[in-house]
Formats: structure tokens, C-alpha cells, sequence
């Protein structure tokens, strides 16, 4: 069995689309499942969400070129959850399910490193790491987020390999020449987030109705993947940091009350499909 070393989060695939669909059920299922699954279960998940089947085996091929999924024979054809996998989708469910905002007063932590021009391309993932973090750019080098997602730096900095390149800091308020709320839209592009969270509060405008439970399936995979990129995006900062009109937290409680209307009956479809589908 071929395990890849390290499965880093992949964020390329748009929400919505066939590769981000596909690697969301992956995410949410295998686990409960005991970490296989059959082909043709697979296959018709990816039915229920709409996805031909021609279209699915291609798009599981490609999951499994990136490591996320192995090919393996069980009582069927199947694909086995790659281990390397685990440490990504254990981070994504603390992003995805645990929502955390920064309260007033809660440190920050920064983030220094000195990469050489010979290792450019580490340091061009590095950032992008760190954006998908939610973290700030102060400067090219320098990057700030809310202390509570230090443990997240370290992890990223071990898994690119930079870790010896790298300083962590905490910190209190920064002091700045303006005020902090006029800094930090320098920092993050607040702007291009809230599109984010329009674009959220839009897709969930356009969830089905749950009527059934394959309805709640279909429903709560496309919530979560509205979703999923969301909380990487935005780090939680403070309400004294953003605009007054901030939409985050009504994203956040929308996303917790569908979350919790769905979730049951989503798994109750995917189980049902899983036995029937059993040789």
C-alpha cells in the first residue's frame, strides 16, 4: 500500500464543483464508515448530488492521484481513507464544526521567517498556507493571526518543512500609528471576505428542500461545502476590528442551525446506501 508522507488541505477545487463535492463526502464520510467505501457507493453519493457517474469515477480517480483516497479491495472494488490524510481532515473538522471568534483582550500570535530565493517555492506555499490560515499580512515576512490558532501555524510550518525557518511570537495589542481597526484592513483583504460570506449566504439560499433524507444528504454536502473554505478564510476577529455591517456572524449562525438540522438524517442516507449496496 502506497501512503503519501504528508496530505495537505487542497483548496484549488471551487465550491460547488464536481472535485470539491466529491472530497467533501470524503471528508464527512469515510470516517464513520470505518475509513472504506465501496466504488459504487461512492458512485451513487455522487448521483444524489447530481454528479454523472462517468464524471465521479473521474473525479475519484483524481482524488486518489492526491493522495486523499488508496484504492483498495474489500468485499467490492473500493477505495480505503490514505492515513497520511487524517492530521488534514482533523485540522478541517476543528475549522469547520468548532467555530472560534477572537474575544477583546485575547493575544495575538505572529508569525517571522527569513526563506532564501533557492527555496522560493516553499516560500510561495508557505503564504499561501498562511492565508488559508486566515492569517494578516504586515508585511511579506511578517504575518499575524489570533493566538488561538498558533498550534495551526506550528502544524503548517512542520508540514511545508519550514520549520527552522520560522519565529512565533505572542503578543498583546500591536501598537500602531493609526488605530488597530484601520490596520487590520491593511492586514486582511476585508473587502474580498465579505464576498466570501455573500457567496455563502447565497448558496444557502439555494439549498433544497429536506424532504427525505436523501434531500437532507444532498442539502447538508452542499452546505458544508459552501462552507468549508469560510472558516480558513476568516479568522474570527473581533466585532471592534470589522465594520459595523460585518456579515460573519450571521454566516455562523446560519451555518450552526442548518448544520444541526441536517446532519442526522444526512448520515441516516448515507448509511442506508452503504447497506443496500453491501454484495
Amino acid at each position: 500500500m502506497n501512503v503519501e508522507a504528508v496530505v495537505l488541505d487542497d483548496f484549488d477545487a471551487r465550491p460547488g464543483s464536481r472535485a470539491s463535492l466529491l472530497r467533501t463526502v470524503v471528508g464527512l464520510y469515510l470516517r464513520p464508515l470505518g475509513g472504506w467505501i465501496s466504488a459504487s457507493v461512492l458512485v451513487r453519493l455522487a448521483g444524489d448530488l447530481g454528479i454523472p457517474p462517468d464524471r465521479a469515477r473521474t473525479g475519484i480517480a483524481r482524488l486518489k492521484q492526491r493522495g486523499l483516497l488508496l484504492a483498495e479491495r474489500a468485499d467490492a472494488a473500493g477505495y480505503r481513507l490514505n492515513p497520511a490524510a487524517l492530521g488534514m481532515l482533523e485540522r478541517g473538522d476543528r475549522r469547520i464544526f468548532d467555530i472560534r471568534t477572537m474575544a477583546e483582550g485575547e493575544p495575538w500570535c505572529l508569525v517571522s521567517y527569513s526563506i532564501p530565493e533557492s527555496r522560493r517555492e516553499l516560500r510561495h506555499r508557505l503564504r499561501r498556507g498562511l492565508q488559508w490560515l486566515g492569517a494578516g499580512a504586515v508585511s511579506p515576512a511578517l504575518w499575524i493571526m489570533p493566538g488561538h490558532l498558533e498550534d495551526e501555524a506550528e502544524e503548517l510550518l512542520r508540514d511545508i518543512g519550514v520549520r527552522d525557518a520560522a519565529v512565533l511570537f505572542r503578543a498583546d495589542a500591536p501598537s500602531v500609528a493609526g488605530s488597530l481597526a484601520d490596520a487590520v484592513q491593511g492586514w486582511w483583504d476585508l473587502t474580498a471576505l465579505r464576498a466570501e460570506h455573500e457567496r455563502f449566504q447565497t448558496a444557502v439560499s439555494e439549498l433544497p428542500d429536506a424532504v427525505t433524507d436523501r434531500d437532507a444528504f444532498v442539502s447538508y454536502v452542499r452546505l458544508i461545502d459552501a462552507w468549508r473554505t469560510l472558516p480558513y478564510l476568516d479568522p474570527g476577529l473581533p466585532p471592534s476590528l470589522l465594520p459595523s455591517d460585518w456579515p460573519g456572524e450571521r454566516s455562523f449562525t446560519v451555518f450552526a442551525e442548518l448544520s444541526t438540522a441536517l446532519i442526522a438524517r444526512a448520515r441516516a442516507h448515507v448509511t442506508a446506501v452503504s447497506e443496500t449496496s453491501r454484495p
